[in-house]
């Protein structure tokens, strides 16, 4: 038996008093979410704080009327029952998660906590032969759709078309300072730095098992180095380039993954069929870097690809001609 599945409700079996005392919890819930983001984003996105500030005033207007319809129907003690507590009913991702994936990320989120919301109560009504109670949640199923239409109306009042660009401007932004900079940094620290002691190794040894090893070591080995490099290079406190932790993650993972993409191809035990995948594999990765800075760094196509192919090419010589000396 799974610890803890038997204390989960099952929602058909909640009283009518139980499904508004989980509304009113999940409502208090929302709130709290929207306020969270409305700090996260205030000191960068004053505009998208102010909708978020407002939605969360409109959840506390909808807590307040449950309590009061429960207050005039069972009295004052309400049951603690939360989501946790109810077997299938939707969850909310942590907002830590939400509020590190950026603001459209954010903004969608919350457009889906809406519909989550509506459906709750268009189901909880369709459940119950009560009138008045099925009255109450169709009321709440219509609060929630015009509250995610209210969103909307929000952002209207709050974004008009200047702060709206300026603001995705400088998501934007964030998001190539955090992510795409220190990640492309990896990939061609691990794509190019490793093509020499991989292929060394290859050309020496001629030994597919002792080349993955060796590429293996070098990519985990670069991808750490990389990772606390750029996380200890800058706190992201002057220059606006987000949290080092997240840029560490990005340069690491992303070396990791630049130099082990030509090194798992020595997995195959015949030699020259590893390498010869290995050389495709180096070719995909140079030119994914290629079209990455063409994208998100917006250096011209021939210019990235004079340097990283170029560069990729006399790495990889060096490489095997010290292997085959």
């Amino acid at each position: 038996m799974i610890p803890g599945l038997t204390t989960r409700r099952r929602f058909r079996d909640l009283s009518d008093q139980e499904i508004i005392a989980l509304a009113i919890s999940s409502e208090e819930d929302d709130a709290r979410i929207y306020r969270s983001y409305a700090e996260r984003l205030r000191k960068d996105f004053a505009a998208s704080a102010a909708v978020f500030d407002d939605m969360a005033k409109e959840e506390d207007l909808h807590r307040e009327r449950l309590i009061e319809l429960h207050r005039k129907r069972w009295g004052e003690v309400i049951p603690l029952i939360r989501r946790e507590h109810v077997s299938g009913y939707y969850a909310r991702r942590p907002v830590w998660l939400v509020e590190n994936l950026g603001l459209e990320r954010i903004r969608e989120e919350a457009a889906g906590m809406e519909r989550d919301a509506e459906r709750f109560y268009l189901a909880a009504a369709a459940r119950t032969s009560d009138a008045e109670t099925r009255k109450l949640l169709g009321g709440l199923a219509a609060a929630e759709a015009a509250h995610n239409a209210r969103a909307g109306d929000l952002e209207e009042r709050h974004l008009d078309e200047g702060s709206r660009t300026e603001e995705e401007s400088e998501a934007h932004r964030r998001f190539i300072l955090t992510w795409v900079q220190p990640g492309l940094a990896g990939l061609m620290d691990g794509s190019v730095s490793t093509l020499a002691p991989i292929f060394a190794t290859a050309f020496a040894t001629q030994d597919t098992w002792t080349t993955f090893l060796v590429g293996l070591a070098a990519s985990i080995g670069a991808g750490i180095s990389m990772g606390f490099t750029e996380a200890a290079s800058d706190d992201g406190q002057i220059s606006g380039r987000g949290s080092p932790v997240k840029r560490g993650f990005a340069a690491g993972i992303m070396t990791t993954v630049g130099g082990l993409g030509h090194a798992l191809p020595y997995l195959i035990t015949d030699f020259w069929t590893a390498t010869i995948i290995a050389f495709a594999v180096v070719f995909v990765e140079l030119w994914a870097i290629v079209w990455i800075q063409n994208k998100y760094m917006e250096t011209p196509f021939l210019r990235a690809t004079f340097q990283v192919v170029l560069g990729g090419a006399l790495v990889f010589a060096a490489g095997a001609l010290i292997g085959s000396g």
